[in-house]
């Protein structure tokens, strides 16, 4: 297209909300002229079902349960007047506690004030919460966030470590809606040991935001933690950022909660509209179902140039993937759908896998992120009337403009600054687009039956490993293969699951197995001393 064709084809797509300092640029994605007629009636269905799922519509039949995470910014458009007094009563008793712990009025036993957080969770428990106090984070906040958010006994004790001889200082909220999470059960365990070695009583500086009645809960219950926050089944955790999941740690780190609300709120009244060209959520997902056919057979990659916006693609990762990642649609029909999501920073990745993106396999489209405001203070020039941030844009473009001419799709979402209403404004559009697209490929995107069967397998690994030591235990200073420990516990299908084990549990010399220094695995044997 030549350069008048492009700067029209820009004006007529480009969707804007002023009032949030947002844009959404499609024009370099290549669809014809006849898609919206295609995309026209089903997504006037994804309109009506995002309305009935706002209205409390069981939006996921799997496990009977509303969907509801809209409401958390908009309470007023609950289904239910509890529903509503429990979402503003949450946020209200968040500022409370939060306020109580920056004026010392909620301290340490020995009255030291609290001056850092440790969250422990996983998935949309640390996902959100991280990319919250990424983003929006200063030097001067009155309290410095630490996440322990996953099972990995080594990344526990670097965060243990980072914190230090601080750790009498460290507030830990503990994030499991169901409580049987087992790396966030794992992480509190290993949290808890770290306090009882130094001396501290673990409950006296522990929170729990859980499910009422959750294993979590009533823990924290029996040892009198310092506060207990809900989590509710309506919330999935992909979706909780704006739940106590991540307004508490927000909220305790002395971010602006209200304006992520705010923005969250803004944003999910311009992606109700049931014009997809005024709707920025309806055409991310129309995009993403032209773009992959429909199929996901495209990856989206995500590239903010914001190094504030590192851990975005992290988080749309589950979101995205998590959401739509479906063996099945909603008339059980076979369809493997979902879309591969990754990326990173621009213009770090300059350097990194743009070079493929121009010249390699065309099997994606990206999204470009851009921040208008450089920083708070005024830049140096780097050369006459160009600051770093000018370079910055000019990477962008530069990196839209050599895409385009080599037939690379991309899409670019502009904010003014990036804030906590900006921020809250990304969060909720991308929640909505989820929605949208989830019902123009027919599929549940608020279960996660793949996660819960990863879940299984590992219960039934660690079943075996349980089997293994037993055996082991039985016959001190004998040595057997992992063919004859497997038959002699009765897993003769399982040589290799127990194999491996063996050889994890040789690798730790505290666990108590050795091993022979065969080289062949069928030859390797293992015994207790």
């Amino acid at each position: 297209m030549d350069a008048n064709t492009l700067w029209k084809r820009y004006t007529t797509y480009y969707c804007a909300v002023p009032e949030l300092g947002f844009s959404l640029d499609i024009s370099r994605m290549n669809f014809p002229d006849d898609f919206w007629q295609t995309i026209e009636a089903p997504m006037a269905k994804a309109f009506d079902a995002m309305e009935q799922l706002e209205q409390g519509a069981i939006a996921n039949p799997d496990e009977k349960r509303m969907v509801g995470h809209y409401w958390l910014r908009a309470p007023e458009l609950a289904p239910d007047k509890n529903l509503r007094i429990e979402i503003e009563s949450t946020i209200n008793k968040i500022k409370k506690f939060a306020d109580d712990v920056h004026q010392s009025r909620v301290t340490a036993p020995d009255g030291q004030p609290f001056k850092n957080i440790l969250m422990v969770g996983i998935g949309g428990s640390a996902l959100g919460p991280q990319l919250v106090a990424d983003a929006l984070g200063c030097s001067d906040d009155p309290m410095t966030p630490f996440f322990c958010d996953n099972t990995d006994p080594d990344g526990i004790d670097r965060t243990l470590a980072q914190i230090g001889a601080d750790l009498p200082k460290t507030l830990v909220v503990v994030t499991s809606k169901s409580g049987g999470t087992k790396e966030t059960r794992n992480g509190m365990l290993e949290v808890a040991n770290a306090y009882q070695q130094a001396g501290l009583s673990f409950p006296k500086y522990a929170v729990a935001i859980t499910g009422k009645g959750s294993a979590l809960d009533q823990l924290a219950s029996k040892e009198n933690w310092l506060e207990i926050f809900p989590m509710w089944d309506w919330v999935g955790g992909r979706t909780s950022e704006l739940s106590a999941v991540g307004l508490l740690p927000a909220c305790l780190q002395g971010l602006d909660i209200d304006g992520l609300l705010a923005g969250a709120a803004r944003m999910d009244i311009e992606t109700r509209k049931k014009d997809i060209g005024s709707n920025p959520a309806a055409l991310l997902a129309a995009m993403w179902f032209y773009a992959g056919k429909g199929h996901g057979e495209r990856d989206m990659i995500i590239l903010p140039y914001k190094d504030r916006l590192l851990l975005l693609s992290k988080y749309l990762q589950q979101l995205i993937m998590e959401s739509l990642g479906k063996e099945l649609d909603l008339d059980g029909n076979v369809v493997h759908q979902g879309i591969a999501v990754y990326g990173n920073k621009g213009s770090t990745d300059q350097h990194a896998y743009v070079q493929q993106l121009r010249d390699g396999v065309n099997n994606f489209f990206v999204t470009l992120i851009q921040v208008l405001h450089d920083r708070n203070k005024t830049s140096i020039e780097v050369e006459p009337d160009v600051t770093s941030g000018d370079y910055l844009q000019g990477f962008l473009l530069g990196t839209r403009q050599a895409l385009y001419e080599n037939g690379r799709e991309s899409m670019t979402i502009g904010l003014e600054e990036l804030d906590a209403s900006r921020l809250g404004a990304l969060i909720a559009l991308f929640e909505r687009a989820v929605g949208f697209y989830a019902t123009l490929i027919n599929v549940n995107a608020y279960h996660q039956p793949g996660v819960e069967a990863g879940k299984k397998a590992a219960g039934i690994v660690l079943e075996l490993q349980t089997k293994i030591l037993a055996f082991l235990r039985s016959q001190p200073g004998i040595r057997k293969t992992a063919e004859e420990i497997a038959q002699g516990i009765g897993e003769p299908e399982s040589i290799e699951s127990v194999y491996l084990i063996l050889s994890h549990l040789v690798a730790n010399p505290d666990r108590g197995v050795t091993s022979g220094n065969e080289a062949e695995p069928g030859a390797r044997s293992f015994g207790v001393a």
